[in-house]
């Protein structure tokens, strides 16, 4: 295997400028080359004769290059190149666009293979922008008529690729093991790891390339759930938790709610307290979108274990949010004489070390903060219950970190941000999920429309007799200042625009994540209280802000956004009693924009609309799983691919009751895949 990690620079055929452009794309040694798949195929078995071609339809020409390139200018100012070709039936042109190279590659007499589009132009046959290849002397020449067709940079061709491919599968082919069990090989009709990754590479068949994708698919899905049940059951390797009693006060604490929870709160709250009352350690995510009610459920956990004598814990991401659960936890459990506190980055020194010192001793019962509270200076008297709140921001060691700092506590984990089930399978596969799938009664919908930017104007005319009825209006931006990189408007931008033009007779608030702590307080706190009409504001506000009299968002580049995260951002409003309003100007042009936007307009389910995301977007760029430490999937898609993520789940489940460890024989070199896969990116993952 040692073998496979030596530097692509030793192949036949890479010199220094080569190995530069490989390196670009991330190929850095011969296992990179094997595993860097083509990303498509084109089936050139429809070999045909020049006669017999029809309109619009894809084919291979097999014909002599008779004529010089000709060049000539379109009305447009397109540069268009027409190489002359024939065969035994007729005559035929290639046609290229803007691409002047190919004057001095096609000599007349070469034989070529073109493969492309036909259409019939002013009498002509011609086949447009084709691939082509030279048909002598040509290691690409193959049996197969299933080209692969890879990712390319600037100084490599496809010809490069598929020869250098050739070369790294004959040298170094025979020695890439087997690392999949044979039962599990057998039970699933998995072809063997040699046989699939020639076959990906230069498929015999459509069938071969099939059963080698189907082998890859399952081999890529399996080491990624294995490594991460791996990892969670490392961390909680722990066999006693701790066992909470039922307590009356509960039912009287729901009862004197000034609100009734829904039917899917008092679910989720049961699964939670059966939980409780085990002597297992609770692992449960409670999915909830915006506006679900997952906060009330929180602090009824947290009262639970301080009725049976513990002290408990709730982490959230930001100052704003942790500071929005601290109000409303003092606010139902002060009366009852629990103590609360708040701790994060902000508070003074000195206040800082009586807490530190009254939480050792357990004269606090509850604590809510930031990333302080992992801090080795911050220790419990007897903690029992860890929450953290928006988790997908927090990694295994945050958690594990504050875990640590109990025996054994339970732990919930709590998102708004809606994960579809293909994508929660891996993420949780150990985890129990909750779903809070109902709001409380009385919300209006939000009403959303999409617009262009020509329409703005009326946007801000609107906004102003929202103002004038007393409501409060987000604008949110993609960036805080403007870059000469990305095309895209700047809160600062708006902030400054709006200021002096559209909306000059009212209150502007600016906010963005470059602000100091103490600065982003002051200013939600004003908009909060209503000294601010308008909130300029990039995703920062995204988690947790609650402020009732907010009715209208807008959102400028809506295009530059995830679907999840303009449904994050679309649940700061419509909090209150007031019909409100979501407006996406939208940039994009293209078709996907369109339809990511028409989503938005029709769709209030925050799953459903996560589920659109992950199919349109694919599961890189999802709620940032590319910063989560996840091993890069090269082939399987999460979305494409859910029943072969099914039977994987079942064989990693058979294998690790087998063999827990997998430290059996057979199972050595699968256990050293799942190593070299994830790397030192274990203890990043944020599961």
């Amino acid at each position: 295997m040692n073998d496979l990690k030596q530097s692509i620079q030793y192949i036949k055929g890479v010199g220094p400028k080569r190995l530069k452009h490989l390196e670009k794309m991330g190929i850095y040694n011969i296992e990179d080359f094997i595993y860097s798949f083509p990303r498509e195929y084109e089936d050139r078995s429809n070999i045909k004769k020049i006669i017999d071609v029809k309109d619009n339809e894809k084919v291979t020409l097999n014909v002599t290059v008779f004529g010089k390139v000709q060049e000539k200018l379109s009305k447009k100012g397109l540069k268009i190149y027409k190489l002359p070709v024939r065969d035994s039936t007729g005559i035929a042109y290639a046609i290229f666009y803007n691409a002047h190279f190919v004057k001095s590659i096609f000599k007349v007499g070469q034989m070529i293979n073109l493969y492309g589009k036909t259409k019939r132009n002013f009498g002509e046959i011609q086949i447009l922008h084709p691939n082509y290849e030279f048909v002598e002397n040509d290691l690409t020449n193959t049996p197969s008529s299933i080209i692969p067709i890879y990712t390319l940079t600037n100084g490599l061709t496809q010809k490069d690729m598929r020869n250098l491919g050739k070369n790294i599968l004959n040298l170094y082919g025979n020695l890439i093991q087997e690392y999949i069990p044979n039962d599990i090989c057998k039970r699933n009709r998995l072809c063997d790891i040699q046989y699939a990754l020639w076959n990906i590479h230069f498929p015999t068949s459509l069938k071969a390339l099939k059963i080698a994708k189907f082998r890859l698919v399952f081999e890529e899905l399996f080491i990624l759930q294995l490594g991460l049940w791996l990892i969670k059951n490392k961390l909680n390797n722990n066999i006693d938790g701790i066992t909470f009693h039922k307590k009356k006060e509960i039912d009287k604490f729901i009862k004197s709610l000034p609100f009734q929870l829904t039917k899917a709160q008092i679910r989720v709250l049961r699964e939670i307290e059966r939980d409780m009352e085990s002597n297992k350690v609770m692992n449960r995510l409670v999915q909830g979108d915006v506006g679900s009610g997952k906060t009330i459920i929180a602090i009824i956990a947290l009262y639970k274990t301080i009725l049976n004598g513990y002290q408990g814990v709730l982490m959230a991401p930001t100052e704003i949010l942790a500071e929005q659960h601290f109000e409303s936890s003092k606010e139902l459990l002060l009366p009852l004489g629990i103590k609360i506190e708040l701790l994060s980055g902000s508070i003074p020194k000195k206040k800082k070390e009586d807490i530190l010192k009254r939480l050792k001793d357990g004269d606090i019962d509850i604590v809510i903060g930031t990333h302080a509270l992992i801090q080795e200076n911050v220790h419990f008297k007897k903690l029992g219950l860890v929450i953290t709140d928006e988790q997908h921001r927090f990694g295994v060691r945050q958690r594990s970190l504050l875990s640590n700092k109990g025996l054994n506590p339970d732990v919930l984990v709590m998102t708004a941000t809606p994960i579809p089930r293909t994508l929660a399978l891996i993420l949780y596969g150990d985890l129990d999920i909750s779903i809070i799938d109902e709001l409380p009664p009385g919300r209006k919908k939000v009403k959303t429309y999409c617009i262009d930017e020509k329409k703005r104007k009326k946007v801000y005319d609107f906004v102003k007799k929202e103002i004038e009825s007393g409501r409060q209006v987000y604008v949110v931006a993609p960036l805080v200042e403007e870059s000469e990189n990305i095309d895209a408007r700047s809160a600062l931008d708006i902030y400054i625009e709006l200021k002096e033009n559209y909306l000059n007779n009212y209150k502007i608030g600016l906010l963005h994540g470059k602000m100091k702590s103490y600065e982003k307080d002051q200013i939600m706190e004003e908009f909060k209280t209503g000294k601010i009409q308008v909130l300029v504001a990039t995703t920062v506000i995204e988690v947790g802000v609650n402020v009732p009299n907010a009715s209208v968002m807008i959102i400028e580049n809506s295009e530059r956004f995830g679907l999840a995260q303009l449904h994050q951002l679309r649940g700061r409003v419509g909090r209150g009693k007031y019909q409100s309003y979501c407006i996406l100007i939208n940039y994009g042009k293209s078709a996907i924009s369109k339809e990511r936007m028409k989503i938005m307009e029709e769709s209030s389910n925050g799953f459903v609309i996560a589920e659109k995301d992950l199919e349109l977007r694919g599961p890189g760029e999802f709620f940032g799983t590319k910063q989560h430490g996840l091993p890069e999937l090269k082939i399987a898609n999460l979305f494409k691919h859910v029943r072969i993520l099914q039977k994987v789940q079942k064989e990693a489940e058979i294998l690790l009751k087998e063999d827990k460890n997998l430290s059996l024989e057979k199972n050595i070199f699968l256990k050293k895949r799942i190593i070299d896969k994830f790397g030192s990116k274990i203890e990043q993952l944020s599961l």
